[in-house]
């Protein structure tokens, strides 16, 4: 086991440039699987859950040959099992991407049940819903069981807009029979990645960036090259990082139009950024200060699908709270237990009542001092790391094989904007 040690209470400042997104380089792998021919991937990040979708492809005969640390060839030229390691698959969440192409290469999957953060109740109904009106026939009995012999297209209405769902249905509409539309589709910025990458492969998308996607399936797609865009969940960490320590951080290559929530609600807890090109400066000296609704109320924030405010950077957002002047309530609508690292918070000084599994009351400013905590999920574990380098004293956070997991070599990417942090093997 690994843990970090950080000397905290130092402003960070300087220039990072992010890795590619986790989101998308999981769905953007799993699309491998639907041709025979070699496809390069560009930007991968260097993390944990990235490193384990190669394992479940090679698992299954996929060749994978990495040209170096970010770029990876893969080619699926065969499938040799239908079957995938239940080992692996209960690593990461991401793993259940792999339902859509499996089936729609070979006419049959056996899924292990996925896993990923313990955060709340993670349904998969929506996907095997989806699977099913694009003719898979499918078999629960502990895993699941897909079979098709005949995909076609469908006109689907997705009962949420689940992400991994909607890259699951997108996968298998591109080699099904006639045109498929699936309306209440996810559109985050990974999704958009995935029909993109697809499209440079042959497939046939319209409406991407949209909440209704058509798709003409066509009969095979041919191999090609894709560029992984910026994790804009690193970049709102970065973000965040920088405000609550005081320091001055440019962010190289970080498409600010994927922010614009992002900084609307950022405003709200007192941080501003500015887009310069495709780059975001966050300067110092930040006011920090909570804005009230009209008429002095006490403020909400709460996460929703795209284009709202991500639920992946609602723990981010807490840690920020904790150091804005004023009072706010986070709702996190999403997932019942993300909120549950609070206590570790509040252990480290800050000032919060979690009024139930959903929602938390954040007042500010807490001085934060230094603890040993250990990370129970990515984003949580990142959002410790980010209290942990504000505070002062020494603190140790323990289980950082969570942040792995999501965010690439991250004391590297820390240490020259002056952060005090080391990695230790316990």
């Amino acid at each position: 086991m690994e843990k970090f040690i950080i000397d905290g209470g130092r402003p960070l400042s300087g220039t990072v440039v992010p890795s590619g997104n986790k989101n998308a380089a999981l769905p953007l792998l799993a699309a491998t699987l639907l041709t025979d021919e070699p496809v390069t991937l560009h930007n991968l990040p260097a993390i944990g859950d990235v490193a384990t979708m190669g394992e479940l492809l090679s698992d299954v005969g996929v060749s994978i040959d990495k040209l170096d640390a970010n770029t990876w060839r893969v080619h699926a030229r065969d499938i040799r099992t239908s079957e995938l390691s239940p080992e692996l698959f209960g690593l990461i969440r991401g793993s259940i991407t792999l339902a859509g192409p499996m089936l729609a290469r070979t006419g049959r999957v056996r899924l292990p049940r996925p896993g990923g953060d313990v955060i709340g109740r993670r349904r998969v109904d929506t996907h095997f819903l989806a699977l099913s009106a694009l003719g898979a026939e499918v078999d629960t009995d502990g895993t699941f069981h897909l079979e098709s012999k005949r995909l076609r297209g469908a006109d689907i209405l997705l009962d949420e807009a689940s992400v991994t769902a909607t890259e699951n249905a997108i996968m298998v509409a591109t080699l099904a029979s006639g045109t498929t539309v699936i309306h209440n589709a996810a559109c985050e910025p990974h999704v958009q990645d995935l029909c993109r990458m697809l499209c440079q492969l042959g497939a046939q998308i319209e409406g991407i960036g949209s909440n209704t996607l058509t798709i003409h399936g066509v009969e095979r797609l041919g191999g090609g090259e894709y560029t992984i865009g910026p994790d804009y969940m690193a970049v709102g960490s970065y973000i965040a990082l920088a405000a609550v320590t005081g320091g001055e951080l440019l962010i190289k290559d970080a498409v600010p139009e994927h922010l614009r929530m992002v900084g609307l609600v950022f405003e709200r807890l007192g941080v501003h950024f500015e887009a310069r090109g495709n780059d975001v400066f966050v300067p110092s000296g930040q006011p920090l200060t909570i804005s009230p609704d009209i008429g002095g109320a006490i403020p909400t924030i709460y996460d929703a699908p795209w284009p709202a405010f991500p639920a992946d950077l609602m723990s981010i957002a807490i840690v920020v709270a904790s150091q804005s002047r004023g009072t706010v309530l986070m709702h996190e609508k999403m997932f019942e237990s993300r909120l549950f690292f609070v206590d570790k918070l509040i252990a480290m000084g800050a000032r919060i009542i979690l009024c139930d599994p959903h929602r938390c009351v954040v007042q500010g400013p807490s001085p934060l001092r230094g603890d040993e905590v250990e990370s129970p999920d990515i984003r949580a574990g990142m959002a410790l790391l980010i209290a942990a380098l504000c505070a002062e004293g020494q603190s140790i956070i323990r289980n950082i094989r969570q942040i792995d997991r999501g965010y690439e070599r991250v004391e590297e990417k820390l240490r020259p904007l002056g952060a005090q942090i080391e990695r230790v093997c316990t």
